[in-house]
């Protein structure tokens, strides 16, 4: 009885480890077909960040939505404001925004000198890695860009993704936190 009952679990064993490996392949296959696209708005109530900031202030001055896709369906979101200095909230992101879009608009039209990412969300596993690393490309390729800096919430959560991704904490404010990613 166990001489024909180790054949049949060996055969098993190797069917189910078929099965996981093209599971795993499946699971993370939408990644190579994805690509980086501005968006002209998102559903801000799937943003578990900062869901009370409509898609007229995520479009704004100096403001822009970015988002992950694939297969004609978006699976990661990212929203940016550009600016010339680091805000420490909000209400200050969309001050230095304005700011550095209109003193761009009489110089070279290029707007702020630095990209502040102050959300980003994921519905699929593996899309808040992936527009990270779409948006460094991006950043790397433009010619105004020097810095990715976050105005993050002061929690754990923001705090392990960031670090995760090799982003450096710089300040930590009164209800935010900023993190800087290396552009080379």
């Amino acid at each position: 009885m166990i001489k024909s009952f180790n054949p049949r679990l060996k055969a098993r064993i190797r069917k189910n480890k078929q099965i996981l490996s093209k599971n795993i392949d499946n699971f993370f296959g939408w990644v190579k077909g994805a690509k980086l696209v501005e968006l002209n708005e998102c559903n801000t109530s799937e943003d578990p960040v900062r869901p009370e900031l409509d898609n007229n202030f995520r479009t704004g001055y100096g403001r822009k939505i970015y988002g992950v896709k694939y297969q004609d369906e978006i699976h990661a979101v990212m929203c940016f404001a550009y600016t010339n200095e680091i805000p420490k909230s909000v209400e200050e992101l969309e001050k230095l925004s304005t700011d550095a879009f209109l003193q761009s608009a009489m110089r070279d039209q290029k707007g702020g000198q630095i990209a502040i990412a102050y959300t980003v969300w994921s519905k699929k596993k593996g899309g808040g890695k992936l527009i990270v690393k779409e948006v460094f490309k991006k950043i790397k390729k433009s010619n105004h860009l020097n810095r990715l800096v976050t105005l993050s919430p002061l929690t754990e959560m923001a705090t392990k993704f960031h670090e995760r991704n090799g982003a450096k904490l710089i300040q930590i404010n009164e209800n935010t936190q900023n993190f800087e990613y290396k552009v080379m």
